[in-house]
């Protein structure tokens, strides 16, 4: 059985025995069957894959969070201060990661991050190219996505 089918399984069981079915019940649940899963994780194969893997995920979505907060204010102070200091360029991304699905998630990242937007990806997927609202240092704009966002997003995918 799937790991992550036996942690819903033990939250709806959870759900069961207490006799509520509301989505924090639920959570709580899927929280006992993680912490559960993990003391036991030894008698079940492919489960320190699978908490490797909702590790890389949180760390994905709390670092989206966290550019999320950063870009906002970085775009909100430019656009509420008198003298703009927004430098708006293009910039191609060489990629590492060709799969699908991990580069549908790194573009809406970039996209859904305040001051970025993902363009296009090159016909080989070998290059995304990106609009930044603040591309003063293209060069450093490569480095974050690179060995931020696309590295991250590499994790949570493999």
């Amino acid at each position: 059985m799937n790991v992550f089918a036996l942690n819903v399984a033990l939250a709806v069981a959870w759900a069961a025995l207490t006799g509520d079915f509301s989505e924090l019940n639920l959570l709580i649940g899927f929280a006992l069957g993680s912490a559960a899963l993990f003391v036991t994780r030894p008698l079940y194969p492919g489960t320190e894959r699978y908490f490797t893997r909702a590790t890389s995920w949180v760390r994905l979505i709390l670092a989206f969070l966290w550019e999320l907060v950063e870009g906002s204010i970085q775009v909100v102070i430019d656009v509420l201060t008198p003298q703009h200091r927004s430098r708006p360029g293009i910039i191609a991304v060489p990629l590492d990661s060709h799969r699908e699905m991990a580069l549908l998630i790194l573009t809406n990242y970039i996209s859904l991050t305040p001051g970025t937007l993902s363009l296009d990806v090159s016909e080989d997927c070998r290059t995304l190219y990106i609009h930044a609202m603040f591309a003063d240092d293209p060069d450093e704009i490569r480095r974050a996505i690179k060995e931020g966002v696309e590295r991250r997003v590499k994790e949570a995918m493999e």
